[in-house]
């Protein structure tokens, strides 16, 4: 950063800590410093989100619809704002925690997917080799992955300093998409403090969407976009389990977008950006269930069908990285005993877990365009928000035929 510029940086403030004014942000974000007005807007109190509009999503949600829905998961941001013109930092770092901070040394069997390989996400090969991986997730801007994979592996020799060292090391999970177009990507902003932060800040509960942590300055369908997530309740001959999904969406172009099944991108088509797709987007999935890695890795694949819902066709320029890990069948701090057993549901019971992650992918991705704000950037640019109104107006009324229909 610029010493003769002043940096807002903004940490991970739950919902419903923002409603009805700054909340906890004066405390919690900025020690002290004093909001810019750019700053202040970003606190104001979030946007609908899906159910909340009213449109007519399928599937029964967890308590928070989020990722977070998953016991043990959290979340965190830190969020960049400031400046104008060509240097304007519009960027963040988003950390996803698949277990408690203390059981981190804990493997996380897992599986990957890559619908177009045209980004990062790293740490994937070694899941693809063994199917596990452990520490936190960190999603950021293109230019910062490495930034990223460093402070995360100093995080996991930091924290378990008498575990890491001949034998242990890390292999960090960060993936990125490209903010370019609103974020001097090209001045390096992010630094270690601010993954590390993320981390740190990261909590269960409610987690805050649109123009926050990683996705401060991503685009989808040409409208502002950002963090998303949802959560599905799975029933299966086992039990219930609770699927849930988080996105950072920077992908797609107007003309593909729909919602609800309604193809809105035709008719909305003022303040468009780009005629050709110029993003990305990753996606995780987590679940409680108890899955071994290579169901983990077909519940990675049903992500994209979840994107190929709002229109997309996985566009020869985007990074579509896809995740999904499972916080069951925990084999103990690595290293692990010489045995291990998986418990795992049969692939009978997939069905349900498959359409739980597609509702949710699907939701999250529209969570994350409505709950993004109009923002300026760099070179002055402006990408304008979705307008919810005529979204919901739109949707619900080519929905008209299925309004009583039954979207458990």
């Amino acid at each position: 950063m610029r010493n003769s510029r002043k940096e807002c940086v903004m940490t991970d403030i739950p919902r419903r800590s923002m409603i009805g004014g700054l909340g906890l942000l004066g405390a919690t974000a900025l020690a002290g410093r004093a909001l810019s007005p750019i700053a202040a807007r970003a606190a104001r109190p979030a946007r609908p989100r899906a159910r909340a509009l009213g449109l007519p999503m399928q599937g029964h949600t967890g308590t928070d619809n989020a990722i977070t829905d998953v016991a043990g998961v959290r979340v965190g941001h830190t969020t960049l704002i400031s400046g104008q013109g060509e240097h304007a930092v519009r960027t963040g770092v988003t950390a996803i925690l698949p277990r408690a901070p203390g059981a981190l040394l804990h493997p996380c069997w897992a599986g990957t997917f890559s619908m177009n390989g045209n980004g990062e996400m790293t740490g994937t090969h070694w899941i693809e080799e063994a199917g596990w991986f452990m520490g936190p997730i960190a999603i950021t801007n293109t230019c910062s992955i490495g930034t990223a994979h460093q402070a995360v592996a100093k995080w996991m020799v930091r924290s378990f300093p008498d575990h890491m060292g001949e034998d242990i090391w890390p292999l960090p999970v960060v993936a990125e998409t490209y903010d370019g177009w609103l974020n001097d990507i090209g001045g390096f902003h992010i630094t270690e403090r601010h993954v590390l932060d993320a981390i740190r800040n990261a909590r269960p509960g409610p987690v805050a969407e649109g123009n926050v942590g990683g996705g401060t300055g991503m685009i989808t369908y040409e409208f502002k976009g950002g963090i998303g997530t949802s959560s599905r309740r799975v029933d299966t001959s086992a039990g219930q389990y609770t699927v849930g999904v988080l996105v950072q969406a920077n992908n797609g172009i107007r003309p593909w977008l729909k919602v609800c099944g309604a193809p809105v991108g035709l008719v909305m088509r003022d303040d468009t950006v780009w005629t050709k797709e110029k993003g990305s987007i990753i996606i995780i999935v987590a679940t409680d269930a108890p899955l071994m890695p290579t169901q983990l890795r077909r519940m990675a694949k049903r992500a994209g069908i979840g994107m190929g819902r709002l229109g997309t066709p996985s566009g020869n320029d985007s990074g579509d990285l896809y995740l999904a890990f499972t916080t069951a069948n925990d084999p103990g701090a690595y290293p692990v005993r010489e045995r291990v057993h998986i418990d795992a549901l049969n692939d009978d019971d997939m069905d349900a877990m498959f359409m739980g992650v597609v509702q949710a992918v699907e939701e999250s991705a529209i969570n994350a365009l409505l709950g993004a704000r109009t923002m300026t950037g760099r070179r002055n640019r402006t990408v304008h928000a979705i307008d919810p109104d005529q979204l919901r107006d739109l949707v619900l009324r080519a929905n008209a035929p299925f309004a009583h229909a039954d979207l458990g």
